[in-house]
């Protein structure tokens, strides 16, 4: 028996890929398998190559997986180009309506779109190829069975014989690869998972942490893959004193969620690395009007249009200083999908606490994919609000070398929200002794944002690996088989980017050798803790898709050798 199965479905964008690979996690999840997904897939709206891939296991999961168990290809060309990840003992389930196979390999040819209409449910082709994947799996059909009663048990007339069909298609599915193959191991039973957990996208699971903050008004324009925090928040942001907007342009929502932070609003939008571009200006002005707000990075390959449906963690340095002149926004990133949701609580109020804008820059792999998580408690979400002026200092706004009361429109302490540098009440100067003063004060005001908690392990150790965002899954699946084989590493890693948690930095500080896994060209991490004394560097990767496991641990030890040898020359 295994604990794991990984399944990918390939073909062209509408073939309806994603959609099958996430209806069987969403069935595995259901019955207390533990399911993390993950698509691409271009950008057009309809055709070019695409899949989507569900991760099945019976433990915790830290990535995707290296290798496939399954390939469902619909196309001959989306068996060409996944093939090669299929594990020794796997096996293809190609679509026999477009491409024939050679015989002799694990393949089965189905004709899933014929099947479909067989079963009188046309449109019921990726419930065909559902189960011909759970009959080679060896997962009983019922589990597939309780997923579609309960999705289309909505109390609708026609329910019961869409479920009739579905399930019927089901099995026809399954009959038609009875007898050929089987994967040498077949998945496990799931075993009881402690606590109420949920299957959730990174998305939602972001909003929805902003929301369990307090957030109350969220403006925003259309980009992948942002949109659908969005689209998310249209739904559910509902209600007296609550507003969702949706702007003609970056700009538009950048200077709507000033507007609205300066009105005492607790504000957001979400975004990708062409919009944050735009918006640098808007930041400059909530850094240097102490405006609170949050923006919502979601990162995607770049420059320019870039790739806008594909992962990357290219926008760190950007979003540090979105714009022109000395500034330090600091940025909280998620991890994970159940990470997703602290870390947009805690953007919130981290905007709130300081008086600034604050980015939650989060990225494709985290927002599009799917997790069960531990359900979160709620009472556990704190709601921070800004301080607000009594007017005992009148309408000095800016005194002092730190946070100070934020007047609210309307009520006291009138002042000038001002973009120029500006002397205490807010009026326009140039004067060098104004200027460094100030300058000071929004530098000081960082140090508030100083509580942010970290992971560490085997801090002894000379090396140590240390992940940011959404490399932290599969640099912990390598750092696991590393530690298993008797090296000597250590292991940290936070969410909280700038300002990093300070024990943090001065562990790092004394380490021989810092190494960290991320999705860009120019190493961006590494480059940001060298200039703060860590010995940092990186190991990078900038295909549009996560770090495997297998190939991040190779380049891990080969960094670690690397190092030896330094030491062993010295």
């Amino acid at each position: 028996m295994s604990k794991n199965l990984v399944v990918r479905f390939a073909g062209e964008g509408g073939q309806g890929v994603v959609g099958g690979s996430e209806i069987l996690a969403a069935a595995a999840a259901q019955v207390g398998y533990h399911v993390q997904t993950f698509a691409t897939f271009p950008s057009q709206i309809k055709g070019g190559p695409a899949w989507g891939q569900a991760s099945i296991s019976t433990g915790p999961l830290l990535s995707g997986g290296d290798y496939l168990d399954i390939l469902v290809a619909l196309n001959r060309y989306a068996y060409d180009h996944n093939v090669q990840e299929l594990r020794e003992g796997g096996i293809v389930i190609y679509n026999s309506e477009d491409f024939e196979l050679d015989e002799g390999g694990r393949a089965i040819g189905i004709a899933a779109d014929q099947l479909a209409r067989e079963s009188g449910n046309p449109r019921a082709a990726n419930m065909i190829v559902i189960g011909a994947v759970a009959e080679l799996a060896g997962m009983p059909l019922s589990y597939i069975e309780q997923f579609v009663t309960k999705r289309f048990s909505r109390g609708r007339p026609g329910d019961e014989q869409i479920i009739e069909g579905n399930i019927k298609a089901l099995h026809m599915g399954a009959e038609a690869c009875k007898g050929s193959f089987s994967l040498g191991s077949p998945i496990e039973d799931p075993t009881p998972i402690e606590g109420e957990r949920i299957l959730i996208k990174g998305f939602e699971a972001s909003s929805l942490g902003a929301i369990a903050a307090g957030l109350d008004t969220f403006i925003g324009y259309p980009i992948s893959p942002a949109t659908t925090m969005l689209t998310f928040m249209e739904a559910n942001l509902h209600g007296d004193d609550y507003f969702v907007g949706q702007s003609s342009s970056e700009i538009e929502s950048i200077a709507a969620i000033l507007g609205a932070g300066y009105a005492g609003k607790r504000a957001m939008t979400s975004t990708a690395g062409p919009g944050l571009s735009l918006m640098g200006e808007g930041l400059g002005l909530a850094w240097m009007a102490e405006i609170p707000l949050v923006v919502a990075n979601i990162q995607r390959g770049g420059p320019a249009t870039g790739l806008p449906t594909k992962t990357e963690q290219s926008d760190l340095l950007v979003s540090l200083n979105p714009g022109h002149g000395d500034m330090s926004i600091p940025v909280i990133a998620p991890g994970t999908v159940e990470e997703a949701f602290w870390a947009a609580a805690a953007a919130v109020n981290w905007a709130e606490r300081y008086q600034g804008p604050v980015i939650l820059l989060s990225e494709a792999s985290i927002a599009e994919r799917a997790e069960d998580i531990l359900k979160p408690d709620l009472s556990l979400v704190r709601e921070e609000r800004r301080t607000v002026s009594d007017g005992s200092v009148e309408n000095r706004r800016y005194e002092g070398d730190g946070v100070s009361p934020f007047p609210v429109p309307g009520g006291p302490g009138a002042y000038v929200a001002n973009g120029s540098e500006h002397d205490e009440p807010g009026d326009t100067t140039h004067l060098p002794d104004v200027h460094v003063r100030m300058t000071h004060r929004r530098f000081n005001k960082l140090d508030v944002l100083m509580d942010g908690d970290y992971e560490s392990e085997r801090t002894d150790a000379p090396v140590a690996l240390m992940p940011w965002g959404g490399s932290k899954g599969s640099a912990r699946g390598a750092y696991n088989e590393i530690i298993e084989e008797g090296e000597d590493l250590g292991w940290y890693y936070t969410m909280y980017l700038n300002p990093l948690p300070p024990a943090l930095l001065d562990e790092l500080r004394a380490k021989e050798l810092v190494i960290v896994p991320e999705l860009n060209y120019l190493g961006q991490f590494s480059r940001v803790l060298r200039s703060m004394g860590v010995n940092a560097q990186s190991i990078t990767q900038y295909t549009g898709l996560p770090f495997k496991v297998g190939e991040l641990k190779s380049s891990v030890r080969e960094q670690m050798r690397a190092e030896s040898g330094k030491l062993a020359r010295v």
